[in-house]
């Protein structure tokens, strides 16, 4: 089957699912959720995920089923898609309630839904070319108002960035905070590679605390590179000897080129010799190598 979703339950095709249209993720994006994607069948860190989502769900005030029960939705979907591998999105939303902001319309309802299709990868040749990413003109959202550490169904900041970048012929977009320091792409983290030392945004700028980003960091000291968190300006990507962004579906790909959107017009830069670097590579055979041990041999 090629899309299956499941809305409180029901296992339906997309054609046949649906949900209130006073439903509040629908009104107001005043949802959580997780995209978790599959290895030989099973949710690639799905505990790292849902304790993002319950951390989310948490700081917007919203009630979630209990961990037990959306595990237990999420395998039934995944099995009954019958996929070969998969790739998942897990949402609660607020529920039904009243017109108004206030959450309290709602009162303790939530909404789950699990949504799965067949896993689609980034095409392969792209891990040998990388990304052309653009430094978007959009700023990231401060922490101080639409903290972007919250994964929530508000995604608009980043759908502007994104519409960007595709404007200029870029794969993806990188933004800026309101300081011009670099936070993260519009779906992955952001890393460089300076003389050997990898570095990475810290979160307290602002952004998603990737699962895929945490795995990189263990695996990076585990291989013993130096690794940073420390805050730099899109010119410390350009001079970098490489560049990278990790996520779910993309694992680790290579930024070979950027595309700096300014004023006064559009300039393109190259990173270092525009291939991937040996330390990217390095990573990624890494990656390989933990998705194997903690997937694959089970």
């Amino acid at each position: 089957m090629p899309v299956l979703c499941n809305v409180e339950g029901k296992l339906l095709p997309p054609e046949q699912a649906s949900v209130s249209v006073l439903d509040r993720g629908f009104l107001y994006g005043d949802s959580v959720y997780e995209v978790v994607r599959t290895y030989a069948g099973r949710p690639f860190e799905l505990t790292r995920h849902l304790q993002r989502m319950e951390r989310s769900a948490a700081r917007i005030g919203l009630s979630l089923p209990p961990r037990a029960e959306i595990e237990r939705e999420l395998s039934r979907t995944l099995e009954a898609a019958q996929n070969s591998e998969s790739y998942a999105r897990i949402i609660v939303t607020r529920g039904d309630g009243q017109f108004g902001l206030a959450p309290q319309l709602a009162g303790e309802a939530h909404r789950l839904i699990v949504i799965v299709r067949p896993l689609q990868l980034p095409a392969a040749e792209k891990y040998e070319s990388g990304l052309q990413m653009a430094i978007a003109r959009t700023r990231r959202n401060s922490p101080l108002s639409l903290d972007p550490a919250l994964k929530t169904g508000n995604y608009l900041n980043n759908i502007l960035a994104l519409r960007e970048a595709v404007d200029a012929g870029a794969d993806d977009a990188i933004l800026l905070d309101l300081s011009g320091r670099v936070t993260e792409a519009t779906t992955s983290n952001v890393f460089f590679v300076q003389r050997g030392v990898l570095v990475t945004p810290p979160l307290q700028l602002g952004m998603l605390e990737g699962v895929t980003r945490a795995v990189v960091i263990e695996l990076a000291r585990g291989e013993g590179i130096l690794v940073r968190e420390e805050p730099h300006g899109p010119e410390a990507l350009a001079a970098a000897d490489e560049v990278f962004v990790s996520s779910t579906l993309r694992e680790i790909m290579a930024v070979t080129s950027l595309v700096y959107l300014e004023s006064s017009g559009e300039q393109t830069r190259p990173v270092a010799d525009g291939k991937p670097g040996p330390i990217t590579r390095r990573l990624r055979a890494a990656f390989g190598r933990y998705v194997e041990e903690k997937h694959l041999r089970r």
